[in-house]
């Protein structure tokens, strides 16, 4: 008798209901009643993020760019990393399971067990990151409204009502994390209208206009690290559009996932680039957001701080979400909602740490980021290049962790995929540079002094994918009528 990997014993699974009680098995056609429109608010909601200032900070003081390459780096970013991320979310419609499960079918049972314990690794930085930003938000708060300084207790305090926060919306499902979505981008709008009525006033649009351009290889530079945070969604974009039906346009899926990162990414990087010209400090502050709070007037700086937090809080339970299903895809038997626990208490120790023991809360942060799209990379890679030749996904196979599974493959692994996930990876390491590790090929070329590791990961690992021999796609049974249909 076949072993099946269903975590959770409940299945009354709508995603309209409040609590989403599914795991990672593949969600039925009664069931995915979604639409692709839901995706826009969806990565609106993914990327209202404040440290995206300071990043557009860095980009006019640290690299030396104008408002117009400025203009382009927050264009390119968004287009380029989300436009991956819409494209592996089809694969959602035509699975109806979580990225991470639908990646079983790519490297076998076993091998996906090597990127995914990496990615869901490299989740804890990214919660941890997240988790710290809307504590700073929370403490900036109580400074600037009731004069309440920060204290150790008060950071323990102000990282634990936040990961509780993030745990009690990622853990009730999909439906309570659109609905905070859909509200969190209205809220972005209003703010973006408040603070764009201040810079219009109050900046030196001559001298701002005024700035000579700085090093192209530097645009290329800031568009690598800005997208490496849109990248880092890339596993999880199927985890957003398993509810689609499948007669959900692909065109429409990239095009609402690129538009929704566009909205927020570019005005927040431009607001970030012309906030540097009178407060250059913006760009290497070690707290950013009560930074950002101390140089907007009060009547800015609390809408602000709120959307801070919101945003921070949303892109939180986002990760925290799929981090759920790839902590299941692992193997390991626990509810969604436990396994999203499991990463609740790691980002609160982590993000301790980084508060009370770190000294540099953005170098660390801009090292993280350079790492973190290489490791998402070499998967993105790999599962890109399969998509192109499989249409369908096997519902059982990708449940059956047993010698028994059509994803088993050599011993659990298809070594065609599992070679180029770890040759891309290590390509792109040897590339990359940071403030933790510098890879030997870092500089003296194109690829590591413009940060393209992540560009020679992709490369490498679909590439050698397409090339190196695999078994053949073997055909889908088509499942009765009224169970979880796999076919796109």
């Amino acid at each position: 008798m076949r072993s099946t990997d269903r975590s959770d014993g409940a299945l009354d699974t709508s995603a309209h209901h409040v609590l989403e009680t599914r795991g990672i098995e593949p969600v039925p056609d009664s069931e995915r009643h979604a639409k692709t429109r839901e995706l826009l608010p969806t990565w609106i909601a993914a990327n209202i993020t404040v440290l995206l200032l300071t990043m557009g900070a860095a980009l006019a003081v640290s690299y030396g760019l104008n408002f117009w390459q400025a203009l382009a780096v927050g264009l390119a970013a968004p287009v380029v990393s989300y436009g991956l991320v819409g494209l592996v979310g089809i694969a959602g419609k035509r699975g109806g399971a979580p990225g991470l499960t639908l990646s079983r079918a790519v490297f076998g049972q076993r091998g996906n067990l090597l990127p995914g314990s990496l990615i869901w690794i490299a989740r804890w930085g990214w919660e941890t990151i997240n988790a710290v930003t809307g504590s700073y938000a929370l403490l900036t708060i109580l400074n600037v409204l009731f004069g309440i300084r920060s204290s150790t207790f008060l950071i323990v305090a102000t990282l634990l009502a936040f990961v509780v926060a993030t745990f009690a919306i990622s853990g009730l499902g999909i439906s309570a994390v659109r609905t905070c979505s859909t509200w969190a981008t209205w809220l972005f709008g209003g703010f973006s209208l408040l603070v764009l009525g201040h810079l219009v006033a109050d900046t030196d649009w001559g001298r701002v206009f005024g700035q000579p351009a700085g090093p192209t290889p530097l645009m290329i530079t800031g568009v690598g690290l800005i997208a490496a945070g849109g990248i880092s969604w890339a596993p999880s974009a199927p985890d957003f559009t398993r509810y689609l039906p499948r007669t959900a346009a692909p065109a429409a899926i990239v095009r609402n996932s690129v538009v929704g990162a566009v909205i927020v990414v570019l005005p927040l990087i431009l607001m970030g680039a012309v906030m540097a010209d009178s407060t250059p400090d913006l760009a290497s502050a070690a707290d950013p957001v009560s930074f950002v709070g101390t140089i907007l007037p009060l009547w800015i700086a609390v809408p602000y701080l709120f959307i801070a937090l919101v945003g921070m809080l949303l892109i939180n339970a986002m990760s925290m979400y799929s981090a759920g299903f790839t902590a299941q895809s692992l193997g390991i038997k626990v509810s969604r909602h436990r396994a999203v626990g499991v990463n609740a208490v790691i980002s609160l120790v982590l993000g301790g740490v980084l508060m009370l023991v770190a000294t540099s809360f953005m170098g660390s942060f801009i090292a993280f980021l350079s790492l973190l799209a290489v490791a998402f990379s070499a998967w993105v890679g790999v599962f890109g290049a399969d998509m192109l030749r499989r249409a369908e996904y096997d519902a059982g196979a990708l449940l059956d962790t047993t010698r028994t599974s059509a994803y088993w493959y050599r011993g659990g692994f298809s070594p065609a995929a599992v070679a180029a996930w770890a040759l891309g990876l290590g390509s792109g390491l040897l590339f990359s540079t940071s403030d933790w590790f510098t890879g030997p090929l870092a500089s003296d070329n194109p690829v590591g002094e413009y940060g393209l590791g992540w560009v020679a990961t992709v490369a490498v690992s679909f590439l050698l994918y397409a090339a190196l021999p695999k078994p053949a796609v073997a055909p889908v049974a088509q499942p009765a009528k009224g169970s979880a249909t796999m076919a796109v």
